[in-house]
């Protein structure tokens, strides 16, 4: 399976929450399965923290670049797959999370519920 992680399983995962299933972290730790995770979710992270609705550690970069996971940048073709999306769901972050699964064919890793109404294959976290 190729995995894309949303942002709140992206940060669930990097602090071993309760929060994913024990089913979920175990299709997360398994190698057989790509993990992939966007740059939108990294600057989402940093925005948070600027607006402190997030605490992130010092070590951020080093500890997720130390992470079994391929960071995706954001394509042209991204961005227009994005403009093309419907409004199914307001958050730009999540609707390009939306955008590069399509593109690139993954699995979204989520618990939002609202990206169902996509048509993507969702992985429920």
């Amino acid at each position: 399976m190729r995995l894309l992680l949303d942002t709140h399983t992206l940060i669930w995962w990097l602090e071993g929450s309760r929060e994913i299933t024990k089913s979920v972290a175990a299709v997360l730790r398994s190698a057989e399965n790509a993990k992939f995770i966007s740059v939108v979710s990294i600057w989402e992270m940093h925005l948070k923290a600027s607006l402190n609705k997030l605490d992130l550690p010092k070590t951020f970069r080093a500890v997720l670049d130390e992470q079994p996971v391929e960071q995706l940048p954001v394509l042209a073709d991204h961005a227009h797959a994005f403009g093309e999306l419907p409004l199914h769901h307001r958050d730009p972050f999540d609707r390009m999370l939306v955008a590069q699964a399509l593109v690139e064919g993954l699995t979204l890793a989520t618990r939002d519920e609202r990206m169902n109404a996509y048509g993507i294959p969702i992985l429920p976290v």
